[in-house]
């Protein structure tokens, strides 16, 4: 079965929505939410949150990810980050293997992906789309589903100076609390 063309519209969504990420710093903060100590850097490392086609070349979409160390109770504290437990791709992707899953195979939503720009293999999707996560919100948008993370991500993108990267907390309000996203509400139809 031949795949349904995907308009160029939808795959600058998509990479807008990614792309943005890119370079984005999380931290932990100054307080330990343990003990109420002063925090200090412990590391810092790059971590990989999507993997995108573009115009024959491939761009890899990084988030670093600074941990902290508390002075007074000497514990490790992770940030939050924009991954769901057991990924190891950015949230926002997680969903468009979710959101089309749920209404074709495995493999197909794989090679959907890979036609709109984005990496994700097939085994990955089978294991994303079986995790425990929270009932995702989608829009149509050119008859296709999308999840409203992918349009919040492209709509605060939107916002952006040519080089700049979305900050730290609208990405998590986006990824990880829906119950943030009321505030962003004005930006996509009514349900």
């Amino acid at each position: 079965m031949r795949l349904r063309q995907v308009p160029h519209m939808i795959t600058n969504i998509i990479h807008t929505a990614l792309i943005a990420c890119d370079g984005t710093w999380f931290s932990a903060g100054d307080i330990c939410p343990h003990c109420g100590g002063p925090l200090s850097g412990y590391d810092a490392r790059k971590k990989r949150f999507a993997v995108l086609h573009e115009n024959e070349k491939t761009i890899v979409v990084y988030v670093i990810i600074q941990r902290s160390r508390c002075r007074k109770c000497r514990r490790i504290i992770n940030p939050p980050e924009p991954f769901y437990p057991g990924t190891r791709i950015g949230a926002p992707v997680v969903d468009l293997c979710r959101t089309f899953s749920s209404i074709m195979p495995f493999n197909r939503t794989s090679r959907y992906l890979d036609q709109m720009g984005v990496v994700v293999d097939r085994w990955s999707v089978r294991h994303y789309v079986h995790l425990p996560l929270r009932e995702l919100r989608t829009i149509e948008v050119f008859d296709m589903k999308l999840p409203v993370s992918i349009i919040y991500l492209s709509t605060l993108a939107g916002s952006l100076p040519v080089t700049g990267s979305l900050d730290r907390e609208s990405i998590l309000e986006v990824c990880n609390y829906p119950s943030e996203l009321q505030k962003y509400s004005h930006f996509i139809l009514p349900e």
